[in-house]
């Protein structure tokens, strides 16, 4: 079977009309990774009546969850909003989540594997289709893989042209973890198992693999950072220059406003806009780590204000390319 891109083998394993949608799902065999089975499924939607493509966006879930996350079989969801407002929308499925086949190390994957593997290729292969630099938005643990890809060098303005983070932190304080015996306790017991069940701890449709949880331990743990064994992700914040989007919830519990404001501070983009979403700032409601993105209230309230976003920073972004060729 012949290649949909120049780059990579990739596979185009369906293509849909949904509605007033098209939805194409691609495979993505990048060849990038240290397991050369990891897979990637990569779906692409826009308008069925559109003709040229628009601004690329690509969205990322968070922990136990998938691309439904972004948009229902309904058509309905921020991802589809943005694909019905003009954007050329892309929505990456993690290793092991939704139609991503569990690779065969899927227990040892890690952020840093996502984040300095997997996304460089999705970009790549997303500039290749459509012939612009994509936005990228995240989720919970979408936004912190994205940091993570920033602060590492592995994106950057040849990959990303814009960066939103909704409900993301790594910074929130679990003081278990400060102590060594049982920090040291806890990974034992947790290293015994291959993933922790979204369905069975309540939490979501997906597993999430042991060596994320094991990481995300060693970064809270005493004197621990946001990086892995070779290079500081935080300190590596401060050099990103593309514009940055970050939200958090008034009314979220799992990754509070407060701990979601430090990660935005650590980054240097000199285009920052920070946005709490609750009732002190003019919303319906204090949102949750969730229903910021998907309900009732946030198809009224927050993905508008997602969609003018990207539109003020693509115009930003064409401005400063043209001014660079006229220079």
């Amino acid at each position: 079977m012949q290649s949909s891109s120049r780059l990579f083998p990739v596979v185009l394993s369906s293509a849909e009309i949904r509605a007033d949608l098209s939805e194409d799902v691609y495979l993505l065999r990048h060849g990038r990774a240290s397991d050369s089975s990891v897979e990637l499924a990569l779906t692409r939607l826009g308008r069925a009546d559109a003709g040229k493509p628009g601004v690329p966006v690509i969205l990322l879930h968070g922990s136990f969850s998938n691309r439904r996350f972004w948009y229902s079989p309904r058509g309905i969801g921020p991802g589809a909003f943005l694909a019905r407002a003009g954007f050329d929308v892309w929505i990456a499925e993690m290793r092991g989540h939704g139609l991503s086949p569990r690779n065969q190390r899927y227990r040892h994957n890690q952020v840093r594997d996502y984040a300095a593997e997997d996304l460089p290729a999705i970009a790549d292969f997303v500039i290749e289709q459509n012939g612009c630099i994509p936005h990228w938005v995240g989720h919970s643990l979408g936004g912190t893989v994205l940091a993570a890809a920033f602060g590492g060098g592995f994106l950057d303005a040849q990959r990303g042209a814009s960066l939103a983070l909704f409900g993301s932190q790594v910074s929130r304080l679990y003081w278990p973890l400060k102590i060594p015996p049982l920090e040291w306790a806890l990974r034992l017991v947790l290293g015994r198992f291959n993933y922790l069940s979204g369905s069975r701890f309540k939490r979501g449709p997906e597993d999430e693999p042991m060596g994320v949880v094991l990481e995300s331990l060693r970064w809270h743990r005493l004197f621990g950072r946001f990086g892995d064994r070779t290079q500081d992700w935080g300190a590596g914040l401060r050099e990103v220059a593309v514009p940055l989007f970050a939200v958090a919830g008034a009314g979220d519990r799992q990754d509070p406003p407060a701990q979601c404001y430090k990660l935005f501070e650590q980054f240097g983009s000199a285009q920052r806009t920070w946005l709490c979403l609750g009732r002190d700032a003019g919303f319906s409601c204090d949102f949750g780590h969730v229903d910021m993105l998907v309900s009732r209230a946030a198809e009224q309230e927050v993905w508008p204000l997602l969609a003018q976003w990207l539109n003020s920073v693509t115009v930003n972004v064409a401005r400063d390319e043209r001014l660079t060729v006229s220079g």
